[in-house]
Formats: structure tokens, sequence, C-alpha cells
């Protein structure tokens, strides 16, 4: 029983080891990263971003940040340990070592005439006898009855004199911290001891690996449903035009989860009336196309309406439960985006290779979403491949500013953002009518937003040229600067309600045949991963191609100055196709701002496999580098070509691209650009 009630006692002592084990090193380690993380600023200032209150460091929203479920069970457990700390500390109950001498009151080793004495006397003071009391009746029997018997038995007192007990040598004994009522077994607690086994060895394993199983068969690692890709898999064509990329989008399974309520019916035909224009219906057959949209799956009429919303800025005016659902497509928008992105990216074809003019789409609809810009600003007019759309980004512009701005031959966004800002401001205060607090919101903007330049090459490892069927590996530099010297940063997004990170997405592509060869997705946000990465990525380069330590660690070396300067490392590899002249287009497109993507032309020559692995020379006019590629940047203010023109156009130019697409599997593709016509001219 003292055995029993001595393990029963080294429970609480149990189990806050096991709590202290796991909880003290996480608690460590998130004070660590609450400690290093950086206080400087990354979003935007301007008043419309502050007024939306997304970054407000409001009492409100500090105790919001802090008081997360994750810091609260923290916080909650640490609470438990605290309270099994005091309650171990000031238990009663201590396990009592068997003394016949102390219990008697008598020093070790007395004569057998004092134990008889002093017994005599605590039989007066507790024999049941002389005091009536119950304890004192039990205090008798136990401990003294039984101490007198150990001092007076001869074999009991040179047992204890000997090994401390009465019985004479003790074993080692060992027991379970377990609460006393699982450990009596004699009565009902028995099967309590075998529920909590089969609980908590069996049962809550099982129900953690269910609760897991379920959901990950439900969802992808991003939090993305296996049903919406498969679904973008299925819809997503090569010839998908970025107008049609909307209704590919709306077609998530998260979405139609969406609760469809008669009560949506009547604010949903409001805004149908004030989006209407965004819905590419037939102006001709307006009340065909109107009884068409209707008859679609109610879900899919409201998410595209809610997103139209979005683009349009027309959100003000939402019921309170459209508002939730408003609120619910917009944060789930960039994931599936993002997976999107990927169903037209990935390899179709047996060359392995993607689709370019869906995932120019995919990009250009986040741009639009996050920026809250109609599709249709897109549409190019007056000179601009993009039409008035990335002015649309900044803050106070509109429509009719974008017109007064136009009349000083100022048409693109790219003009206004290379001018000085004095220029800039007188042009914005004297001909757009903009205050002065209105044109430092927009300086503000115009310093946070990208500016891209890219430093491409393409080779085969250890070897001169390419020739068909090599192995290319494509080594990539994307430089980030802003105006305020940022590089990480968030974007400007004063209509988007959630945080977004700027993500930008590298591809190498050929316009012409559609085809994507390369894709990787890049980010300024991690500098510590981009680090880890590029320094890998370079060692083994290194290492691969027999080059010295000294020289490896050099070039390490080198590339952590360059991430750590604004720069991020692309590096991969691809199959050469077949011999001939192809004319690449490597393109670094970002999902958040209009206006900031970059591109560079890449004349791209694969030579004929050779016999015995001989190399032949690669000729070619004009500046060749070793590799067998050269690289020709467009400048910032270049207009963009036909082969990026976003393609919210009109019917003729897609046709002509179709043209320019069959020429091409012919054999006779006719580009435009410089770039591709020098290369044409070589050929020659």
């Amino acid at each position: 029983m003292a055995a029993s009630e001595e393990t029963s006692a080294l429970f609480p002592i149990f189990i806050l080891t096991i709590m202290a084990i796991p909880i003290i090193p996480y608690t460590i380690t998130k004070l660590c990263r609450a400690a290093s993380k950086k206080s400087k600023s990354i979003h935007c200032q301007c008043n419309d971003c502050s007024k939306s209150g997304k970054y407000r460091k409001s009492i409100f929203k500090r105790i919001s940040s802090v008081s997360t479920y994750s810091n609260l069970t923290l916080l909650l457990l640490w609470v438990v340990m605290i309270i099994l700390v005091y309650y171990i500390k000031n238990k009663n109950t201590e396990v009592e070592v068997f003394d016949p001498f102390s219990i008697l009151g008598l020093e070790p080793g007395a004569a057998e005439s004092a134990i008889k004495k002093k017994y005599r006397r605590l039989s007066i003071q507790y024999h049941p006898d002389k005091n009536p009391d119950p304890e004192a009746h039990k205090y008798f029997v136990e401990h003294i009855a039984k101490a007198y018997q150990a001092l007076t038995d001869p074999v009991a007192r040179e047992n204890y004199e000997k090994y401390g007990h009465p019985d004479g040598r003790q074993g080692f004994q060992m027991g379970i911290a377990l609460p006393q009522f699982l450990l009596n077994i004699d009565g009902a607690s028995g099967g309590i001891l075998l529920l909590w086994i089969v609980g908590v060895c069996i049962l809550l394993p099982l129900v953690v690996a269910v609760v897991y199983l379920s959901r990950s068969s439900k969802y992808t690692g991003n939090y993305v449903m296996h049903q919406t890709l498969s679904t973008y898999y299925y819809f997503m064509k090569p010839s998908l035009a970025p107008s049609k990329v909307m209704d590919v989008f709306t077609k998530a399974a998260e979405y139609m989860e969406i609760p469809v309520r008669r009560t949506d019916d009547e604010p949903l035909q409001k805004l149908f009336m004030l989006v209407r224009s965004e819905l590419n219906l037939d102006l001709k057959n307006i009340k065909q196309e109107q009884a068409k949209f209707w008859k679609q799956h109610p879900a899919l009429v409201k998410t595209e309406l809610l997103v139209q919303a979005q683009l349009t800025r027309e959100f003000a005016t939402l019921s309170p439960s459209l508002a939730s659902d408003f609120r619910r497509i917009l944060e789930t928008a960039p994931r599936l985006l993002e997976e999107l992105m990927k169903m037209a990216v990935i390899p179709r074809n047996a060359q392995g290779q993607g689709w370019l003019r869906p995932a120019i789409g995919v990009v250009e609809l986040s741009q639009c979403i996050i920026q809250a810009v109609p599709l249709s600003a897109r549409k190019t007019t007056g000179g601009s491949p993009e039409g008035i759309a990335p002015f649309l980004q900044l803050p106070h512009i509109n429509e009719t500013v974008v017109k007064k701005v136009a009349r000083k031959k100022v048409r693109t966004f790219q003009e206004l953002y290379d001018m000085d800002s004095q220029e800039r401001a007188e042009l914005l205060t004297q001909t757009a009518g903009l205050s002065s607090d209105e044109v430092q919101d927009v300086e503000i903007v115009l310093d946070m937003m990208p500016s891209l330049t890219l430093d491409i090459t393409c080779e085969t490892e250890g070897e001169e040229g390419i020739q068909e069927g090599d192995i290319v590996t494509i080594h990539a530099w994307i430089n980030v600067k802003r105006g305020n010297g940022l590089i990480a940063a968030l974007p400007h997004a004063p209509y988007y309600p959630f945080h977004k990170e700027e993500n930008f997405w590298f591809l190498l592509a050929d316009s012409v045949s559609n085809n994507v060869w390369f894709f990787q997705k890049v980010s300024f946000m991690d500098e510590g991963a981009a680090v880890t990465a590029a320094s890998k990525t370079i060692a083994e380069s290194k290492e691969g191609s027999g080059a010295s330590p000294k020289e490896t660690s050099r070039a390490v070396a080198e590339a952590v100055d360059k991430v750590k300067g604004g720069s991020r490392l692309v590096m991969g590899k691809f199959q050469a196709p077949s011999e001939g002249n192809y004319n690449l287009t490597c393109y670094c497109l970002c999902d958040s701002w209009l206006g900031c993507d970059r591109k560079t032309n890449l004349k791209f020559k694969v030579l004929k496999r050779t016999r015995a692995g001989t190399r032949g020379a690669v000729l070619d006019e004009g500046p060749i580098m070793e590799d067998g590629v050269e690289e020709e940047e467009d400048n910032e203010d270049e207009e963009y070509d036909d082969d990026y023109e976003s393609e919210y156009s009109e019917d003729e130019e897609d046709d002509q691209n179709s043209k320019n697409k069959n020429q091409a599997a012919n054999g006779t593709g006719n580009k435009k650009g410089k770039a591709v016509e020098s290369s044409s001219s070589d050929e020659e």
C-alpha cells in the first residue's frame, strides 16, 4: 500500500516532466523568433493604405496579433505547469520512512527497559481504552504497536539495525506514476485503467490519424482542394485568353461550397447591374446573354459577381452576408491563382513544356484582383499595351486624371514612372489637379514599386555550345530595386483586405509556339532562405564542374552578396530541342503590381548532334556568348511587343497570332521586334 501511495504521489511529477520536454524548447524558439523580427516597416505608408486598416497598430490588433490560438494554448499549458509545480511543492503527503526509535521518541540503540517504559507512557496517551479518538487509535495500532513489536522482537530488531527494516533486506521496487484510483484494480476503477490505456495508446493516435488522412485526402499542401486542381487541369486550354481565365478560376471547389441564400438574390441583382459591362456579354443579344448568365450554378454566379465587385470597387454596398462571402473569396484567391498558374505551366507535351498564353492571363487576373482594377482597363489604348490599368493602381488616379495626363504626351505608365519627381509633381498638380498631399501619396507608391533587371545565361555544363538532346542549365539572377531602398516589401493594395506578399514568376518561353520551357516562382521576402538556397546551388554547380574549394567558396561568397543586395537566383535544367535557331523570351511577372513585369529576349541556337561526342562550333552574326546564347534585354521604357500584349484585344489580332503560330509550325514564322528581326537576318 505504501509503495502504491508513493508511485501515485509521483504522478504530478511525471505529468510535469512530459509537458516540460516539448513546451520549454518551443517557448524559447518562439521568443527568439519574436525578438529577431525586424521592426522596419515594409508596407505602404500612403493615406489609402493607412485608411484601409490592414496595418493599423491599434490596441485591439496588437492584442489579436498576440492572442492567436497557438499563443493562447501555450499560455494555458504554462498555467497548468505552474499549478503542478505549486501542487508538488506544497503537497503534505510525503513518503515516510519507518523508524521505530523515532516513533517512540527514543535515541537509536536504547535499552529494552527504556523501550518498555516509553511504550507504557504512549499507551496511556493513545490506547483506545484511554483515548476514544479514532485517530489516536489508528496511530497507536499502525505506529506505536508496530514500533514496539519491531524493537522487542530480537529477530526484528537485529534486522532493523542491520538492514534498516524490521523485515530484513528489502528488494528494489518499481511502480508506475499513476493516480491511486487507477491502481485500485479490485473495484470498478480497474476498468478505468484499461480504458485509459486503450484511449491514450490506441484511440487517440487513431483519431489523429483519421483526421489527418481525411484532411490530406481533401486538401493539398497549399490548402487547396484536390477537386479544384482536377477542375483547373481539365478546363485549362493552350489558347485560353485572359478574358476566359476568370471562368476557370471561379470553378474552384472552395467557391462551390459557398452557401447560397435566398436573401442574396436582390443584392446580387443590384450588383449585376453595376458590373454588367465587365461580364463580356453580347450587347446585341443582351436579354439572352443575361438569361444564360443566371442559369449557371448559383455559386458560380455569386463568385463571379463578387470578384467583379472587387475589380470594379463596387463592394461598399454589399450586404453583411455577401460581405462575409466576399472576404472568403478574396482570402483564398491568391492560393487558387497560384495553383491555376501551375496548371498552366506544368508539362503538357512530349518536350515537357507548358502553355504561355493562359499563364500570362492568370498573372493578369491576379494583378487586377490585388489592385482592384477592371480587366477591361487592360485593353490597349493610346499606344499603351497595358491600357490605363497601371495608372489606376495609384492613389487618387482615375480615368479623368489619365486623360488629362495623356494630353501632355504622357500616354504610358512607364513614361510617368521614368519622369523626375519634381517634373511629375508639376504635371499632377497643374494638369491633373491633384493636391500636394495626393501627389505625395503617388510618390510613396511609386517608390514602393519594384524595378526588375534580368541577367540570364544558358549553357551545357562542361561543354562548348548546345547540341540537340543536351541537358541545358539556365542560370538567371533577378534583381529588384525600389525608390525607398527596400528589398522585401508588401505591395500597395488598399482595396485588398488581407496581407499579400509579392511573388514573381520567372518563365522561359517561346511566345510564337506558346510553349513554356522552364518556370519558377521567386520571392524576395525571406532573405535567409534565399541565401541558403543560392549558396547550396552555387556550391553544387561548382563542385560538379570540378572547381577547387577556393573557387567554390569565392563563388558562394559572391552569390551571398548578390542575394543581400536584392537579387535572387533562378537555376534549372531543360532538354535542348531539335537543331535550329530559337527566339525565346524570359518573362518575370509580378502577381501583385501592374506595369512592373520585365522580359528579356534570348537567341537560342541548337546544333546538330555530332558523332563520338564532338562538338561543332557555334557560328552566328553578332556578339555570341560562350554558351551559345545571346542576351538582349529590353529597356524599361520600351513598349511590349504583340507577343506579350494583354489579350483583351480585338479578334483580328487573335486571328493574326494564330496565323503566326501556324506559320511557325511550318518553319516560316514571322516575329516582330528588333531582336527577332536581327535573328531572322542571321538565319538568312
